[in-house]
This record gives structure tokens, C-alpha cells and sequence, in this order.
């Protein structure tokens, strides 16, 4: 039975769950806040329209005839939008708005792990009142994370001893206006993510990811969206042991049961510390730019999770290749604190396809198919396309696609070692080229990626990792 799939959002995250429905018996729809041109290209159809507001996205379903929908981004999950689309009888992969509560409310994540003896828990208080807050990091022993209760796009963490000082970061509550503030104990180790796919009590997990928040090489700047991020062959990452992901597994599996009901991607971000994995937050659906890591070396179809779940089935086990990816994002000068718009995009999804076949001596001059396994991937994000013969609007900018204040597109590489596909991506970000926009050149490089491993072995004081 083909299916009519309604894809929800439009960033690089749902490009990449676009381009990784596009081969299978799905007609695909989409709808976003912004026109996506790769998506654009791969659905049957695009409506630009405000994704958190549930009837305006149950009209869109309804008039394509959706039998699926993939819910993206956090926001309209936390508008109740999946809870719409199943009240009008379209199954939705995302969690309701109660479950969703797991990413959009610190404050009740964090009492949720603590109530049902959820392991890697940190200590913790939530407090309304900004100078309770105020009060306790006078009090506690040790540094803190500040963190808004509520969704920030992964921008509103402050923390103490790294970021900021105490006094700043009682100046940065009471300068606030969030109306909720969670404190927990500063973690130190190393981050990672592990995404799992839940459906009817079941879930499967992908590849540990580890992502990349710092704007500036080294990890200096302040926090952005993601600058990048890279996964290896394996299911660990270089710095992490078999019991470390298997670890963190045992934490998902706790809370998928504790949720009940939850249906669509649970994603664990995780700090990988002296004492194993402890939870930095748990976030409602796949990770950007971590689906971007990780749906590309998915080998079983994404369609036949998605009608499992709908169809009361468990989750079918996944294989995914034996490869690692590395994703570099670029985003426009100046992000994310003064970004400046307007630079115009000087790369497509061919262009970027040729880099890995013109650098494959066994191909001669790139133009026949290629036999390498290796590959290169553009996922737009947030851009503009510029259409004038579509458009009445007066724009002196030649037609094109151009960046918007946030993040503009990504290259990912994908090859057998880390190392291959960062080449890869630094191919494809050279065709690509940085006028107007800023990339972290440093993601996946070997000496960052031993500067991990390096930590982890000072951390536990062995050699486990060599």
C-alpha cells in the first residue's frame, strides 16, 4: 500500500527525513514555516504555513489525505499538534503534548527521572522565584547549569565556572524573564547522543552521535543550535566503551517505560562522566543536526518504522552500514549572536554529489557513476529562495537561494572512518565556499576527536580506551 506521508518542519533535520523517504512508496507532503527548497523538490507537494498551529496543520493533512505524518521540530509538538492530526484520524510519530513534556518542560523532565528512579539523573531544583535561584547557587557546593524550564532552541543554557561566574549567572536569572529556572549540578566529561526510534512499548536505537553547540573551533563562543557533529563505524563514538552505549541504552529503556505511550524519537543527550553517562536532557524528536548523522546510514526503511508504530506493530529492528559521518553546518556570519542575511548560496545537491566522484582516481574524470561507497550530502536548513518569475515582489538579488539569520545548510561526508568523511565534508565545503557564512572547520578532525578520547582516559584515570 503506498502511503501519503505529511512531513512537518522545515530545517535540515526534516530534509534529511524527506530525502531518506524519497526512495520508498510514499507520495510526500510537507509543510513549514519556511519553503525548504530540498524538501521542496522531493515532495508532491509544500505548504508554507505556521506549524504550530494544530488546525491549520490538520487542514493541510486532511487535504492531501495524509495516512502518516512526521512530526520534526519541538514546537509544534509542544502546540499539541500531534494530538490534532490522531483526533482526526491521522497517526502522527510524535509524541503528544504530555509526552513531549520529556524536552519542553525542564523542570517536569527532570522531576519525571527523579519519580520514577530513572538512572543518570543529576542533582537538581526547580525554582519560580528568581531569587530562591539566586539563593541557592549562593549555597550549593559546587558549579551549576542554569537552565530555562522551557524550550530555548538550545541557546538559554548558562554555565557556571565554564560560561559565566556565579554573580553573572544570578545577574543573567534576574535579567531573565523565564518564569521557571532549573539548577543542576555541573557535569564534566564529554557529550554524546543517543536517538531512539519508540513505538508501542518498543524501541530501537541508532549510532552514538556527538554534536558540537560551541560557534568557534576549539569550542569557544557562545551556544548555537549545532554547529556540526560526527558519528563512527560502530555504535560507540572513539572516546566511549561498549558498556558506556550499552549504558546509555539502559537509560532510554527506563524511560520508554515510564512514558507508557510514547511514540516517535526519544533522543538522550548524554555527558559521558567518571561515573558513566549521566542525562543532560532528553529531547522529544531526532536531533539537529544529528538526524543528519544518522538517517543517512540507515539501511532499513524509516517507512516501515512508521507504519509499524501506526499499525500497533513493535519497532523492527535497524541495521544500519558500518560508516561514519561527518556533519558540518554553515551559518551566516556573525551567528548566533549578530548573524547577517543575505549571502547567496553557491551550491546544490549535484554540485556538492560530484566532489566525491572528481576526487575517486577510478573514475576517471568524475562523470561516470561512481563505485565508492563514500558519499557527500547537502541538507538545507533555514534559506531563502529567490524566484522572480514566480514572485511580484521587487528584489534587485538575482535569483537564487540566499541565508536567513540562522543556519543555512549542512555537508555531511559519510565514509568507513571518521577521518575519510571529514575529508569529504571539507571537499564539499570548499565547492560550497564561505563568502557571507562561517563553518567550524574543526568537527571530526583527528586531533579534536583524540582531544576526546584524551579527556575520557584522564577522567577514569585508565587506559580503557587503548
Amino acid at each position: 500500500m503506498r502511503e501519503n506521508v505529511l512531513l512537518i518542519g522545515g530545517g535540515g533535520r526534516e530534509h534529511a527525513i524527506a530525502r531518506v523517504l524519497a526512495d520508498s512508496e510514499v507520495d510526500l507532503y510537507a509543510c513549514a514555516g519556511n519553503r525548504n527548497p530540498g524538501i521542496a523538490e522531493i515532495a508532491a507537494g509544500f505548504e508554507t504555513l505556521e506549524t504550530t498551529d494544530p488546525d491549520a496543520v490538520v487542514e493541510y493533512a486532511e487535504a492531501v489525505d495524509a495516512t502518516i505524518a512526521v512530526v520534526g521540530p519541538e514546537a509544534p509538538l509542544e502546540a499539541g499538534v500531534a494530538d490534532e492530526l490522531e483526533a482526526a484520524g491521522v497517526y502522527a510519530f510524535g509524541p503528544k503534548e504530555a509526552d513531549a513534556r520529556i524536552e519542553t518542560d525542564k523542570a517536569f523532565q527532570r522531576r519525571f527521572m527523579a519519580e520514577h528512579d530513572i538512572p543518570g539523573c543529576p542533582d537538581f531544583e526547580t525554582f519560580d522565584d528568581p531569587e530562591a535561584a539566586c539563593d541557592f547557587i549562593d549555597e550549593y557546593d559546587g558549579d551549576l547549569v542554569i537552565k530555562p524550564a522551557g524550550l530555548t532552541g538550545g541557546k538559554g543554557v548558562k554555565v557556571i565556572g565554564e560560561q559565566v561566574t556565579p554573580e553573572e549567572g544570578k545577574a543573567y536569572i534576574r535579567d531573565s524573564d523565564y518564569d521557571r529556572i532549573v539548577l543542576e549540578e555541573r557535569l564534566i566529561g564529554e557529550e554524546f547522543t543517543v536517538q531512539a526510534f519508540v513505538a508501542n512499548e518498543t524501541f530501537e536505537t541508532a549510532p552514538a552521535v556527538q554534536d558540537h553547540k560551541r560557534a568557534y573551533e576549539g569550542d569557544e563562543g557562545p551556544n548555537t543550535g549545532g554547529m556540526g557533529s560526527y558519528s563512527d563505524a560502530t555504535r560507540e563514538l572513539p572516546f566511549m566503551t561498549e558498556e558506556d552505549y550499552e549504558e546509555s541504552v539502559s537509560i532510554i529503556e527506563a524511560t520508554v517505560d515510564a512514558l507508557e505511550d510514547y511514540r516517535g524519537i526519544l533522543y538522550g543527550q548524554y555527558m559521558l562522566t567518571s561515573e558513566g553517562p549521566k542525562v543532560i536532557e532528553f529531547n522529544a524528536r531526532f536531533g539537529d543536526p544529528e538526524a543528519m548523522n544518522t538517517l543517512p546510514v540507515l539501511e532499513t526503511e524509516f517507512l516501515d518504522v512508521l507504519t509499524a508504530a501506526r499499525d500497533g506493530d513493535p519497532v523492527p529492528e535497524l541495521e544500519f552500514t558500518n560508516q561514519a559521518t561527518v556533519c558540518k553546518y554553515a551559518v551566516p556570519e556573525g551567528y548566533p549572536t549578530d548573524p547577517e542575511a543575505g549571502a547567496k548560496v553557491q551550491v546544490d545537491e549535484e554540485s556538492v554529489a560530484r566532489v566525491v566522484r572528481a576526487a575517486d582516481d577510478s573514475i576517471g574524470e568524475g562523470n561516470d557513476p561512481r563505485e565508492s561507497a563514500d558519499d557527500a550530502l547537502l541538507f538545507y536548513a533555514s534559506v531563502e529562495e529567490r524566484n522572480s518569475s514566480s514572485s511580484d515582489d521587487v528584489d534587485e538579488r538575482e535569483d537564487g537561494i540566499y541565508t536567513t539569520t540562522s543556519r543555512s545548510f549542512a555537508l555531511v561526508g559519510v565514509a568507513d572512518t571518521i577521518t575519510d568523511a571529514e575529508e569529504i565534508a571539507e571537499r564539499a565545503i570548499a565547492v560550497a565556499g564561505e563568502e557571507g557564512l562561517h563553518v567550524r572547520h574543526d568537527i571530526g578532525k583527528p586531533d579534536l576527536v583524540q582531544q576526546r578520547i584524551d579527556h575520557v582516559e584522564e577522567l577514569r584515570g585508565d587506559d580503557s580506551n587503548d
